[in-house]
């Protein structure tokens, strides 16, 4: 998968540094998967879930963090749209972002 807006979060580890490794670990899984369907992601990601409109909320770092990437399956690219905090994932709404 190619995602776009690694910069995105590369700037959430910088004023997050707890989350730089989780955060490059996920990268390098996802850069070497192969999704066509949101069922493929939960197979190596069961603690993801499935919002709607291809987008895929996963934990970060034991949970501490939130990651929201919404699929483009046929082109196989993940467009990261949301990285934070619990609260501040509360104050969104996921299906829109």
């Amino acid at each position: 998968m190619r995602i776009i807006a690694i910069s995105t979060l590369r700037i959430f580890w910088e004023t997050n540094g707890d989350a730089e490794e989780p955060l490059k670990a996920w990268f390098q899984e996802v850069k070497s998967a192969d999704w066509a369907t949101p069922h493929q992601v939960k197979a190596m990601y069961r603690n993801a879930s499935v919002i709607g409109d291809n987008r895929i909320v996963f934990n970060i770092a034991g949970n501490k963090y939130r990651l929201i990437v919404k699929f483009n399956y046929p082109y196989r690219i993940g467009y990261v749209r949301f990285v934070g905090t619990h609260a501040e994932y509360d104050r969104i709404n996921a299906e829109e972002v």
